[in-house]
């Protein structure tokens, strides 16, 4: 999976054609007939297109680009990849930042800030 192929931490793959090949309108049920066994992969993980859209429920979707808005909306913490991660500069005197994770978040042992 490289950086030009995944958006919001998605990579839809050979779905990708496939959803855009797709005419709309288009319900779930014919989008899960046709596309329910495609994987879809991200930082931590793959899932089914079936596993993101079928909890979804009865929906119809007018363009591609409202398939993929609920497939980022249903893809969980996985697609984030390192979860709090910052490039800034280490904090400057004074100021308080939080060593991991964000609030209510159990901080890892095994995982390092820079």
């Amino acid at each position: 999976m490289t950086d030009d192929e995944t958006e919001m931490g998605v990579d839809f793959g050979d779905l990708e054609e496939e959803l855009e090949n797709h005419d709309y309108p288009a319900d779930t049920e014919e989008l899960l007939d046709a596309y329910g066994d495609e994987t879809v992969t991200f930082s931590d993980g793959e899932a089914t297109f079936r596993e993101l859209i079928e909890p979804t429920g009865d929906q119809e979707f007018d363009t591609v680009d409202d398939v993929r808005q609920m497939v980022f909306t249903m893809v969980g913490d996985e697609a984030i990849g390192r979860k709090n991660y910052s490039d800034r500069t280490p904090p400057a005197p004074g100021e308080d930042r939080q060593d991991e994770g964000a609030p209510g978040q159990d901080a890892s042992e095994d995982q390092e800030s820079f």
